[in-house]
């Protein structure tokens, strides 16, 4: 009898996993295939021009990806964005691939502030990152007060799809390899699905925790690269909204807010396809901003519900 509830639940959990798995990308075919129906082939004709947007949210998501794996959240993401913007176009006057490594420095460097809060202070994850969020949203407008910032003018010429694409899946594969193949991955999994644990399996829970927010700020920071040469300069609007949107893709994505082994590397390119392709398919028909982001609240809501995990004994740390 034991063993029969035993296999019944294994093969619930792997119905649930699948569904996890699947579902998002079923999703993601499916949205793709009503838009472009509606709006009689322009999702299609349009689609280069869809997923330029992807690539400054692809790469950001990955950095909240590893956070959230742990059990973390991250509202600074748009504000590491348009520091790190605000600089690579200061610097770029002198070097541009010199303003390439100013950049990723000054993302970890406030990726450095909301870790040492989290982890040295205790203080909820939640709490520590929206405060910086709001802190550096004020520098961004402060130094965009006059007029915005711009960077060097040759910036712009190394705007293609080539140069993106190619960084963006270099990225992506690197923190595939890393999260997939060492102990980083399964550090970040043991943590999410249950910290005392991982602590007496022998990592350094707060140790990672503070590097891996580090990390993420870092990779915005390079993400910010890819965001300034599309358009060459910062204005006080860089980065807004950024941080909503990686946690509308992360979800869409099929992402666990509670993190833990349920998480799956894929969540971040299908979830940010996802969103991107729903978000430009709205504005495609017509619909107003604020319709749009009533719709996308209510499918946000939906997919929170399917993948919350509820035998999470704490959702956010």
């Amino acid at each position: 009898m034991a063993n029969t509830t035993t296999q019944k639940k294994t093969k619930q959990a792997g119905m649930n996993s699948t569904l996890r798995t699947l579902l998002p990308v079923i999703g993601l075919v499916v949205i793709f295939i009503v838009f472009n129906t509606l709006t009689s082939g322009g999702m299609v004709s349009s689609l280069p021009l869809v997923i330029t947007q992807v690539y400054p949210i692809i790469i950001s998501a990955m950095g909240v990806f590893f956070i959230m794996t742990m059990g973390g959240l991250d509202f600074s993401q748009g504000s590491i964005l348009g520091i790190a913007s605000i600089v690579i176009c200061a610097v770029s006057k002198v070097s541009i691939p010199l303003s390439i490594v100013c950049g990723i420095l000054s993302g970890a460097a406030i990726g450095a502030i909301n870790g040492f809060f989290y982890v040295n202070r205790k203080i909820k994850s939640f709490i520590v990152t929206i405060c910086t969020m709001f802190l550096f949203r004020g520098f961004i407008k402060y130094l965009t007060t006059n007029s915005p910032v711009a960077g060097n003018a040759s910036l712009i010429y190394l705007d293609s799809t080539g140069l993106k694409v190619t960084l963006t899946v270099i990225v992506l594969l690197v923190g595939f390899i890393f999260f997939r193949f060492t102990r980083f991955g399964t550090d970040l999994k043991a943590i999410g699905a249950g910290e005392k644990a991982a602590k007496f399996a022998g990592i350094r829970t707060d140790r990672m925790k503070f590097w891996i927010y580090v990390l993420s700020g870092a990779i915005t920071g390079f993400a910010a690269f890819l965001s300034v040469i599309h358009i060459g300069s910062v204005t006080a609007s860089g980065g807004n909204q950024l941080e909503t949107q990686i946690l509308i893709a992360l979800v869409l994505g099929g992402m666990p807010i509670s993190g833990g082994a349920k998480v799956n590397f894929l969540n971040i390119i299908v979830g940010s396809l996802l969103y991107v392709i729903l978000s430009s398919g709205l504005n495609m028909m017509g619909v107003t901003p604020q319709m749009n982001q009533m719709i996308q609240g209510i499918i946000f809501l939906i997919f929170v519900f399917i993948f919350a995990d509820r035998d999470a004994n704490e959702v956010v740390k």
